[in-house]
């Protein structure tokens, strides 16, 4: 039951903004107007939707960055004294 609650709430959310941009240009009285303003809307939510662009070089770096991170934590471990 608690997953559908779930469900439901992401469909409410992701369909709000939808709901928004259309009560605002809805009132547009002149059609260019009103077609200009869902264009540039229609526009806005494509842009907030597009994943942000990640580079292969930033991951690997960061990768990088856990290994010698990791590799310090092991050293450290190895020096403690097991069983004493």
């Amino acid at each position: 039951m608690r997953c559908i609650w779930t469900t439901l709430a992401a469909l409410i959310i992701a369909t709000a903004p939808a709901a928004a941009i259309e009560q605002n240009c809805r009132f547009i009285q002149a059609k260019v107007e009103r077609e200009a303003c869902y264009k540039r809307q229609e526009d806005e939510l494509t842009a907030k939707r597009k994943p942000q662009p990640t580079s292969e070089s930033k991951s690997i770096e960061q990768l990088q960055q856990l290994r010698r991170d990791d590799e310090a934590v092991y050293r450290s471990i190895n020096g403690i004294c097991r069983g004493c």
